[in-house]
Order: C-alpha cells, then structure tokens, then sequence
C-alpha cells in the first residue's frame, strides 16, 4: 500500500492546529497546593489529560482515564503493543514572556506557547497521526497505544500509577525530543543540599529564592540582606551596581532601604538537560554576596554556590566530574536555590544530574559530599532514573531512522541526550522527534515555539513510522 502521508496531514492542517492551540491554552502546569483525590497534581495536568483523551472519544477510538494520573487513546488489535508516550504537564510558564504563554499566538511560521514543543505540540502530531491511520482504515497486525502522561515534568507519579493498572507495551517511542532519534538517555538524579540555620553578624542574608523547578536554570534570582549599618548597606548597594555592569552575561538591580538591600538578578532560563545553554541568576548572585563577611549556615550556603556550583556545568569544581565514550559528559544543573534562616528545613539547593553509564547516583552523593563538607548534607531527593539505551541495530531504532530518512533525504544516525523522556519507560523505548537538527531550543524557557512546518512534517513521519511499525 502506498500512501502520500504528508498529502493526508495537509488535508487535516487547520483542525490539528486548532485542536492544537485549544490544548495549549490549558495552563497544565503541576500545583501541589491544589491536589485532591481527583487531581493529583492539581488542576491543571488533570485537565490537560482530560482535553486530550476527548479528542479521543470525538474521533471514535477506544479511550481510558486511569483515575486522572494517566490515560490512554488506542487503536487495532494483535498481540503485540506498540506504545506512543506523550505528556500534557508543562513546567511553569516563568517570566519573561513576549506574548501571554497560555494564549497562543502565531508568528513567523512558528506557534508560540508554554507546551508547544514540550510536548503539546509533538503529542498532537503524533495524534493526528494515529487518526490518519484510522481514517484510512489501514490494516494492523498490532495494537496502538497513545499514553497520554500528566506529571513527566515532576516525579512520574503518573506512570508509577498508570503501569500499576495497566500493562506496558512491548516497543515504543516518545514524541518529546528531536530527530533522527534519541536511543539513549543518560541517568537522572537529584542531589539535594541542606544547611544549618544561622547567620552573620555583619551581612545577614534574610532570604534568598530562586528556581521554580529542579529541571529548569533558574532564570532569575532575589536576595535580601541586611547590613550593620546604613552606611555599609549603602555601599552594598554601590558594589552590586558595579558587580551588574561587569558581569556581561546578566542584569540586574538593587533596592535599598536603610540597612536592608533587596537584590535581583536577570539571567536566562534553559531546560535543566544543557545547563550550559542557560545563565544561572542564582549563582552569579551568590558569588557576588560571597564577596561579604556572612556565617553559619548563611555563608555555607552562598559558599557552596559560588565556590562548587558557579558555573559548574560538568561537575568538576563539585568533584563529580565523568565521561563515557558513547554517552558523553554528566551534566549538572543547580535548579532551586532557596535561603530561609527562620525555617532551615526549606534552605536547600537542587542539583540536578544528568549522568552516563560507568556512575551511579550512590556514588554521585558521596563525592558531592565529600567537596561540600560536614556542614552542608547531601542527599538523593526523588526518583533515580539510570541510563537507558536501546542498540542502534534494534529492529525499531533501524525502523525509525528509515522512515526519518525517507522522508528527509538526510542520514540518520543515533543520538543519546541528558533530557528524560518517557521513551525510557519501555526497554525497547526511545524518542522520536518532533523537533528537527538545526531546530532553536525553546523548552522550559520563555517565548518558547514550534515551528508550524516542523509540526506538520513530523505528523508525517509519524503516521509513516506507525505504518510501519504496526501493519
């Protein structure tokens, strides 16, 4: 059977991009403070999932809602399952937006919006593409299995759940990374600092916040301190000016009042995966008041961030530092840095792993604890993800790079990245666009986009790929 597959998604283009921006203006973002028995992680991932599972229902497949963690749209049978792994959780939208993140606009050629590239966006494309092959009434040897996730960008208590009630499909792949593939994925773990309560008596650091999520570069960061006299908070004041007009790769300002000084720093925010894409405010921030006579548990804390942490994208000030000839350097990414001297137990720092295979998070704790000392605890905090790798002479990678390259003329080739996708759930799981090479890495920032030509080829590639795969 030939089919014109890219013919097929033209013809469905305005109703993929309408039901597209309706998705996209749900603020899915996870809130804790809102959870109920019913919404998990709040209201908004539930309501996501629930968008998406009734576009489902709309279009005639079989449809399920697991309690609101998770859910699923299918299609065909067989006994065999070919899983599609998408997720409608968005990190928080952060600051710095152009447009209104949760009203989509259309410029340029691109879809701007929080989710349109992680992973609204490629979730819908990968839909469509499972309605082309049903509209076309196209014979399967297996069945088809749209996992529609609502908590990928937190813990995954969503498929902890989902696969409790529900069987796990044999082979798969995820829509929220980049072509030609992603077949491996470097292990995930966080390492979280802890430090004593107290402070100085010259400069007390009264608070410092920064970070919304453990894998986001904190894009700003804000400190108040206090000083012993108004003359030195004056001063202060002086110093960071003159620290912001140095510093060439941030911005920033401080308010003064008295012998407080209240102070913000603008860096740039990037997905927690390439640190080294982002310009980390909290820890520009910290070297500065590093500069200044705190104590206790307040100078551990500014410190750690300014003598281990500080643009330490590969751990190697932190004494972590590892490479792996086929999955390459571990990456570290310090995402939430938070000071409270009246409540120590919310004064922590957030790193984030993205480590290869030949280290273990086991070992990970005990050289960051070993640099940061007896006064400042290390402990794992969450999941631990090891390193994921499906062979490249798999059957489904070799599969995948075919139809990646029918459809573009380009080689394709295998890729291993720092991001986790839910690729990893499957042993046979990897991730499968739907960003292109070349692509402008948007995710987790703000102004994040897609690309409305990339949207639409990769809807192809996908229905192409699930031919392919499942027929």
């Amino acid at each position: 059977m030939t089919i014109d597959w890219q013919k097929e998604v033209d013809a469905r283009k305005d109703a993929l991009l309408e039901d597209l921006q309706n998705l996209l203006r749900i603020n899915s973002e996870r809130d804790d403070s809102k959870v109920t028995s019913d919404a998990p992680f709040g209201p908004g991932p539930v309501a996501g999932l629930k968008h998406m599972l009734a576009y489902g229902e709309r279009d005639g497949f079989v449809v399920k809602n697991v309690d609101n963690y998770a859910g699923h749209i299918e299609y065909g049978e067989g006994d065999e399952t070919l899983g599609i792994f998408g997720h409608m959780d968005v990190v928080p939208a952060g600051d710095g937006w152009d447009t209104d993140p949760y009203e989509p606009v259309i410029k340029d050629g691109k879809i701007f919006a929080r989710g349109s590239s992680d992973d609204k966006g490629p979730s819908m494309a990968a839909y469509y593409a499972l309605r082309i092959i049903k509209d076309l009434g196209v014979p399967l040897s297996k069945k088809v299995r749209f996992v529609v996730g609502s908590d990928e960008e937190s813990g995954w208590g969503d498929m902890d759940y989902y696969f409790k009630h529900e069987e796990k499909p044999d082979f798969g792949f995820s829509p929220d990374a980049e072509f030609p593939i992603i077949n491996g994925e470097k292990g995930n773990v966080t390492i979280r600092l802890t430090f004593k309560g107290g402070n100085g008596v010259d400069y007390q650091l009264i608070s410092f916040k920064s970070g919304l999520r453990e894998n986001m570069v904190p894009g700003t960061a804000t400190a108040i301190v206090t000083a012993a006299s108004a003359d030195d908070a004056a001063s202060l004041t002086a110093s960071f000016e003159t620290f912001i007009k140095e510093e060439q790769k941030i911005s920033g300002h401080a308010e003064l009042s008295d012998q407080t000084v209240t102070f913000h720093v603008v860096g740039k925010g990037a997905h927690g995966a390439s640190p080294q894409s982002g310009i980390n405010a909290a820890t520009f921030l910290a070297t500065f008041l590093n500069n200044y006579s705190f104590a206790e548990g307040a100078y551990s804390f500014i410190n750690t961030l300014a003598e281990f942490v500080h643009e330490d994208f590969y751990g190697e000030k932190l004494g972590t530092a590892f490479e792996d000839e086929k999955m390459g350097k571990l990456t570290m990414n310090a995402g939430i840095v938070n000071f409270d001297p009246a409540n120590p137990e919310n004064s922590l720092v957030t790193l984030n792993f993205r480590y290869p295979k030949g280290t273990s998070a086991e070992e990970l704790q005990e050289k960051v604890q070993k640099t940061v000392g007896e006064n400042v605890t290390a402990t794992q905090g969450g999941r631990n993800q090891e390193p994921h790798y499906v062979p490249a002479d798999d059957p489904l990678v070799e599969t995948l790079l075919q139809v990646y390259e029918d459809h573009t003329g380009q080689k394709g080739h295998e890729q291993i990245i720092g991001g986790g996708t839910y690729g990893r759930l499957l042993k046979r799981g990897v991730a499968y666009g739907a960003m292109f090479p070349g692509y402008t890495d948007t995710m987790h920032q703000a102004n994040e986009f897609m690309a409305l030509d990339d949207l639409f080829r990769a809807t192809a590639i996908y229905a192409d790929a699930i031919y392919r795969l499942a027929k």
